[in-house]
């Protein structure tokens, strides 16, 4: 899993993604794609690839006002679901 899957993932679904980072602040990326740290106050001496690789779990938020509201989902849910939304990934329901 990259940061672009993940960015790809919250517009298509128009979601924000939380993870949290080692150095106890937390990334979001938006519905817009975009990678943010809203508690950084300088140049970062981390990388985001890096600290999304370490990710085990991460909070799903949906944008407009649902009741179903936000869920922690753990990586592997994640990857499903990112390999579900895959250009040219096989349909959930194929005609014979």
């Amino acid at each position: 899993m990259k940061l672009a899957d993940l960015r790809k993932v919250a517009i298509r679904r128009q979601i924000r993604i939380r993870f949290p980072i080692r150095n106890g602040m937390e990334c979001v990326v938006t519905e817009h794609g975009l990678a943010q740290v809203p508690a950084l106050r300088s140049v970062p001496d981390f990388n985001l690839e890096q600290e999304l690789s370490s990710a085990g779990t991460f909070i799903l938020e949906p944008v407009d006002a649902s009741p179903s509201g936000s869920r922690q989902v753990r990586r592997e849910e994640l990857d499903s679901m990112i390999a579900a939304a895959a250009p040219g990934a096989p349909a959930a329901h194929e005609e014979e």
